[in-house]
């Protein structure tokens, strides 16, 4: 805890230098604009809201639940014609297609996960699911992911996701998937579940749990209060999940959601995305290698106006954090479980 010294990332095959005592240092740098707390409930202004009409002309449904639709500014597209020919090894292209789609959570815009009832959670999950499942069948690589807050690049505030599913695995699949084929190989059993039990049984880096579901901070964490959401199951796929796991699911988000705004009092801001077994051709394949997981990125490091930020070393050299993960954890692990927007009710 006050000593530095590197971990290993056994599902990133890389190093994390933990510099605890570095969070004591006096800080003058930038400090962010906390998250508006008067967010209209609906704007017209604002393209994801109910009735709204967005860049392309199109009008959005009154939706009352969740809504999905193409985004409108996609970076992949389904029918992207083929890069030219390489003329040298060092220069290559390959096709990229794909398509790219918006998820509303909710009609209102001054909601976010946190603070939806558990029913509105676990229809969103529901709509992942879907969602995997229909992409999945021609897709290699869907990927679902919430970018909350300005801090995080969310031009729009509105409870929304994105996801994603490429003709193509992304570096970071690609990666996940050696190291857990080789951890399988070696061991015997999948890389996360091991881990799973193994962080339920320390229970050092322990911030949640349930019946079906387990959140820590992974050992390895590289930004201050990341954390790892994993399945006590072996389950490969999103869509794999059962009714009770994903009622349980929802109400394990809520709990760890519930615990990041009360961290600091403000509306946390973070980058979360599900990794599990590439889908499309690789359905016939062998996949148990593969556990599904989600990963939360939060970049609050002391407050709610000082981040970290991945600069200088850690982009030239390696990660590096400011307190340790078992800190990370027991102060998350502390904080209650009722919002504190809902304290004085």
């Amino acid at each position: 805890a006050e000593h530095q010294h590197v971990r290993y990332n056994p599902l990133r095959d890389d190093w994390v230098l933990v510099s605890a005592h570095r969070v004591k240092r006096p800080w003058q740098g930038q400090l962010e604009k906390p998250p508006p707390e008067d967010v209209p409930r609906w704007d017209p202004k604002n393209p994801l809201c109910p009735g709204a009409t967005r860049a392309n002309g199109e009008v959005n449904p009154k939706y009352e639940g969740t809504f999905v639709f193409p985004n409108d500014f996609p970076a992949l597209q389904p029918d992207a014609p083929e890069p030219d020919d390489s003329d040298h090894p060092l220069f290559q292209a390959a096709p990229a297609r794909g398509v790219c789609k918006v998820m509303c959570f909710h009609p209102w815009s001054d909601l976010t996960l946190p603070l939806m009832s558990l029913p509105e959670i676990r229809a969103v999950i529901d709509a992942w699911a879907e969602l995997a499942t229909e992409l999945g069948a021609s897709y290699p690589w869907v990927q679902i992911f919430e970018n909350k807050g300005a801090m995080m690049g969310c031009s729009n505030p509105h409870p929304h996701c994105q996801v994603w599913a490429s003709s193509f695995l992304p570096n970071e699949a690609r990666l996940e998937d050696r190291t857990q084929r080789q951890h399988l190989s070696q061991h015997g059993v999948p890389m996360l579940l091991e881990y799973a039990e193994q962080e339920a049984r320390r229970k050092e880096r322990l911030v949640v749990e349930n019946a079906d579901w387990l959140v820590v901070v992974p050992y390895w964490a590289t930004w201050p209060y990341q954390t790892l959401l994993l399945p006590r199951r072996h389950v490969c796929r999103l869509q794999d999940l059962s009714d009770s796991e994903k009622d349980s699911l929802a109400s394990i988000m809520q709990r760890l959601l519930i615990k990041y705004d009360n961290l600091f009092e403000v509306s946390f801001p973070y980058s979360m995305g599900w990794h599990g077994a590439p889908t499309g051709p690789y359905l016939e394949e062998d996949c148990r290698h593969w556990q599904l997981h989600a990963h939360y990125y939060p970049p609050l490091l002391r407050s709610s106006t000082v981040r970290k930020f991945m600069v200088g070393y850690e982009m030239l050299a390696q990660a590096q954090r400011d307190l340790t993960p078992e800190q990370a954890a027991e102060r998350l692990r502390s904080l209650p479980e009722v919002h504190y927007k809902k304290r004085a009710e």
